[in-house]
């Protein structure tokens, strides 16, 4: 057969009636055909814009794939409008306003044709037509792939997307085609996309990949459903749901998401059984909007490659999780805002490298018979309106097991709390919960921390070796009587320290009237002595604050600092001498911020600033207690509450100290503990304003910084003290008060010396100030020694002066 011919076939009900012709064109071929007639084409290329509108086979020659391409300068080059059979060709297109493949009616179906083109879809399915396509091949980098429109249906075996400029596979307008073994990739929009009322999608055993966009997107009240698929490698969500979209997800894979693995809003309902979700960049299920559901059941989400949690419900949406696991992630489920709910039942959360389970802004979380394990938090309620019940469930190895503050109001019954490294449960700012039925065991701190005058109850709760004691009531212990404390029924402990109450020792075990006591098992405890009261060592009397101002004014330099000291002090001794008179004082804050370089003396001044303040009376002791960041902040949430905390109360009665307090609040904070410690810390100032003394200080820009985006914290502040870098004159006398203190002496030249080398010594981040005095003085008592030592009998002055030699080389 010659090419550029095309053989045709002719066949009917008897054999006798078949025949065979030649044409010259596909057209007239077509046009000659009758229903069940046998098209061939001989190789070639075919500049014709093919219509097919009789039941008839059209195809290539037999083991030459590829061969006869049909491609027509414009239009659509290939439609379809019967039941026909299509197999074996090439199509191209350039009709950006055209599919290159057009099915419009009947049943057909499409076999191995490969579609490479730059026009609107690559194969466009429309109306009434049922196609079913098998083992085709789509190359649109200019278009949709696949697109199935208008109540069009169909059945897509084995095909491929190779690439396309829009959606790999879009549906709409109320159609609805099925996907098996497919493969969509390298697309410009979504893989698969389905929207508007009607609209279905059904894939199974499908496959998508290296999309620049959501894997799977269904919207507009379509429905969708995925059965054994994988959706990996995109640069958007993995699968995007909005506007009361529907999906189903059965037996899939989601994995390598940058973004969300599965998003879903305004109302959409996702199904999930048996489907793993891993390697996630942000959320591994983001669920929002009232009316929004996720139904998970035997799912398991790990292996976040972010610092997102792994579930994130909010904006009033509902997640439900069943016989799931959630494992390998910064965070497993966090539950904001009111009317949000997370129902989770029979489901494991480990290698949590922050919080299981986060409850706040009004929402609920509902946990039966789950298990938590390793952990930092296992459950953290934070907020009022925040909580819901924790029933059944074990937690183990958690840094703290359960954490509720600032009003939150959870019911924990039944659950065991296991080897918590710091608190088995911990309620503080005004946080409340009742704990029922409640075990912690092998807490390396207490196994009940409740403090800030918390409401809590706890109701037949029992403690084992806990390292600093079964139960801790800080501030006005079991006290039911305000109805501001901790409400205790039948606690038990095997601790003799089981309940610790510092406001009342001698009562060390208090209940309701009708409780036999909160260490009702334990009666042998009350009979134990107390122990011996530990020797203090007598207070060394105080200074004046004449004294200690005596030694400010002897610090070199620091002028304008000193002047600011004393005008905070004269404030301070002027008002408590006019409450003495029964006058009215001014109140003035006493908390500071120290700006300056590093060496400049804050933290000398700090502590003359504390002696200052006791002598006057106002502080009870006037020490100094310096912390920085990594004494404030812990590895995990929960536990930089409890540093702070304790480091406060080191402090009471004197000054606590914060150098380099801006760490505390890094620009790039993102989910940073930082911000733990300074909402504790303002709140510790406020609720003992009087029993300490906060000076945060650091340097001068980062100081600002922290402050502008603090104003919590700035408020708490009175003034500003900056401590101005020493200038060459003030290190030479830093240097000669070295000297005179370890019996040292200048020799003629070497002042001078000192004064220049201090004016060329470089000013970089690195430079010290008063620490650079001190170790240029080091160096020259280093370099007099070597000198010295090689004198065999050296007289009093070789032991004493230091010469200009002796200094070190300028860096």
């Amino acid at each position: 057969m010659a090419q550029g011919t095309v053989q045709v076939t002719h066949t009917g009900t008897s054999r006798w009636r078949r025949r065979t012709g030649e044409y010259a064109s596909l057209a007239a071929a077509l046009e000659a055909a009758a229903d069940g007639d046998v098209l061939t084409v001989a190789p070639g290329t075919y500049r014709e814009n093919l219509v097919v509108q009789r039941a008839v086979t059209l195809r290539g020659p037999e083991g030459s794939p590829g061969s006869v391409r049909i491609a027509p300068v414009d239009g659509v080059p290939l439609t379809v409008r019967a039941s026909a059979v299509v197999q074996d060709l090439h199509v191209e297109g350039q009709d950006s306003a055209a599919p290159a493949v057009l099915v419009e009616e009947g049943t057909p179906e499409l076999r191995d044709v490969r579609v490479v083109t730059r026009s609107a879809a690559g194969i466009e399915v429309r109306g009434n037509a049922r196609p079913t396509v098998r083992r085709c091949a789509v190359d649109n980098p200019a278009g949709v792939g696949i697109a199935v429109l208008d109540g069009a249906g169909g059945v897509f075996e084995e095909c491929e997307v190779v690439a396309a400029g829009q959606s790999g596979v879009a549906v709409r307008g109320g159609a609805h085609p099925r996907l098996e073994r497919c493969r969509v990739h390298h697309t410009s929009g979504s893989g698969l996309s389905a929207t508007g009322e009607n609209s279905a999608l059904e894939a199974v055993g499908c496959e998508i990949y290296e999309v620049r966009g959501s894997g799977v997107q269904i919207t507009g009240r379509a429905t969708a459903h995925l059965t054994d698929c994988d959706v990996h490698r995109t640069t958007a969500d993995g699968v995007t749901l909005d506007t009361d979209a529907v999906l189903t997800l059965a037996d899939c894979r989601i994995h390598d998401i940058p973004e969300n693995a599965v998003d879903l809003r305004s109302r959409s309902v996702l199904t999930l059984t048996r489907t793993t979700v891993r390697q996630f960049g942000r959320n591994g299920l983001s669920v929002w909007d009232p009316g929004t559901r996720v139904d998970a059941n035997q799912c398991e989400i790990f292996d976040s490659t972010g610092d997102y949690p792994a579930v994130w419900v909010s904006d009033g949406a509902t997640a439900v999780l069943d016989s799931c696991r959630v494992h390998d992630v910064p965070d497993a489920l966090f539950v904001l805002d009111r009317g949000s709910r997370a129902d989770v039942v029979d489901s494991d959360l480990s290698q949590v490298r922050n919080t299981a389970v986060s409850v706040s802004d009004g929402a609920t979380a509902q946990l039966d018979d789950c298990r938590i394990r390793d952990a930092a938090t296992g459950a953290w309620f934070r907020d009022h309106g925040s909580g819901g019940t924790l029933s059944n469930c074990t937690l183990d190895g958690t840094q703290t097991g359960v954490i509720v503050t600032k009003g939150a109001d959870p019911t924990v019954e039944r659950c065991t709390i296991d080897s918590p490294a710091e608190a088995g449960v911990y309620v503080s700012a005004g946080g409340r919960g009742s704990f029922q039925n409640c075990r912690v065991t092998g807490s390396g701190g207490y196994g009940f921390h409740v403090i800030d005058g918390s409401r809590t109850t706890l109701r037949k709760c029992r403690t084992e070796r806990c390292a600093r004691g079964g139960y801790e009531f800080a501030d006005s212990g079991a006290d039911t009587a305000s109805g501001t404390s901790p409400l205790v029924e039948d606690c038990t402990s095997d601790e003799s320290a089981g309940l610790r109450a510092p406001a009342a020792p001698e009562t060390a075990v208090q209940t309701v009237s009708h409780s036999p006591g909160l260490l009702g098992a334990l009666p042998e405890q009350r009979a134990q002595p107390a122990p011996p009261a530990p020797a203090v060592e007598p207070e060394q009397p105080s200074r004046t604050s004449k004294a200690v101002l005596g030694e400010l004014d002897a610090l070199v330099g620091l002028e304008s600092v000193k002047r600011e000291v004393r005008a905070l002090t004269d404030m301070i001794e002027v008002g408590r001498r006019r409450q003495q008179a029964g006058l009215k004082a001014a109140s003035v804050k006493r908390h500071l911020v120290f700006t300056g370089s590093p060496g400049t003396g804050k933290t000398t001044v700090a502590r003359l600033y504390g002696e200052i303040l006791a002598s006057l009376g106002v502080l009870e002791k006037g020490h100094l207690v310096e912390v920085s960041r990594v004494d404030l902040v812990g590895e995990h949430i929960g536990s930089t509450a409890i540093r702070t905390q304790e480091a406060f109360e080191k402090a009471r009665g004197g000054v606590l100290f914060i150098d380099e307090a801006y760490a505390l609040s890094p620009e790039d904070a993102g989910r940073d503990f930082g911000k733990e410690a300074i909402d504790t810390l303002v709140k510790l100032m406020e609720d003992h304003r009087d029993a300490v003394v906060v000076i945060v200080a650091g340097y001068t820009a980062e100081m600002e910084r922290f402050l502008s985006v603090n104003p919590g914290v700035a408020s708490r502040f009175s003034r500003t003290i900056t401590f101005s870098d020493y200038g060459p004159e003030d290190l030479l006398r830093i240097v000669e008060q070295q000297a005179e203190e370890h019996e040292y002496r200048l020799a003629r030249g070497a002042a001078e010396a000192l004064g220049k080398y201090f004016t060329e010594l470089p000013k970089g981040p690195a430079f010290g100030n008063g620490r650079t005095a001190r170790q240029t003085f080091e160096a020259m008592v280093e370099r007099h020694a070597s000198r010295v030592a090689q004198v065999a009998e050296p007289s009093t002055d070789d032991l004493t002066l230091l010469y200009a030699e002796d200094l070190p080389e300028l860096p």
